[in-house]
């Protein structure tokens, strides 16, 4: 048996798109956008999202229109987006269906219903209402209002390069 230093799979790094190997490389805070209640809850680990500041700030996150997420919004719908933290890799991992989370990955940490959806407890969060969702390249563009805004004291988690650090 052979131990490899990188994983056996992956294609080098000549074989693999530039545009993706491009974004890796950019830091990205990582958050968990969901909506929902109860058994109804959906979410997912989103690290492409950008707040946009005005009159009406927006948030808009890119997400696989497959997911779970991605099924359950539409214009009207209220969402969440908890800024996660160091110590909360495994649940990043969970929403994004890398890690086990028998019973649902909101079974992990502690979640509060809002009137927007579920915001992980004592973590910075924005409740948001959807204004337009549209298919972009394979992504779905979701576009909300932000209409609420709690600032925890925590440094945010970033993904880069395929590994999570702490700001």
């Amino acid at each position: 048996m052979t131990i490899h230093s990188d994983h056996p799979f992956v294609p080098p790094e000549s074989d693999r798109d530039v545009v993706r190997r491009f974004r890796g490389r950019l830091a990205a805070s990582v958050t968990v956008v969901a909506t929902g209640e109860g058994r109804d809850r959906s979410g997912l680990t989103v690290s492409s999202l950008v707040i946009v500041d005005g009159p009406k700030s927006r948030v808009v996150a890119f997400v696989d229109p497959d997911s779970e997420l991605g099924e359950a919004v539409d214009v009207g719908t209220c969402v969440t987006v908890s800024l996660l933290t160091d110590g909360d890799q495994f649940l990043a991992d969970a929403f994004a269906g890398l890690a086990p989370a028998p019973g649902g990955a909101f079974r992990l940490g502690d979640w509060n219903d809002t009137a927007w959806g579920p915001v992980h407890a004592q973590r910075s969060w924005l409740g948001a209402r959807i204004e337009g969702v549209r298919e972009l390249g394979y992504a779905l563009e979701i576009v909300a209002v932000v209409e609420h805004a709690e600032i925890h004291g925590e440094e945010g988690l970033v993904h880069v390069r395929g590994r999570y650090r702490s700001s």
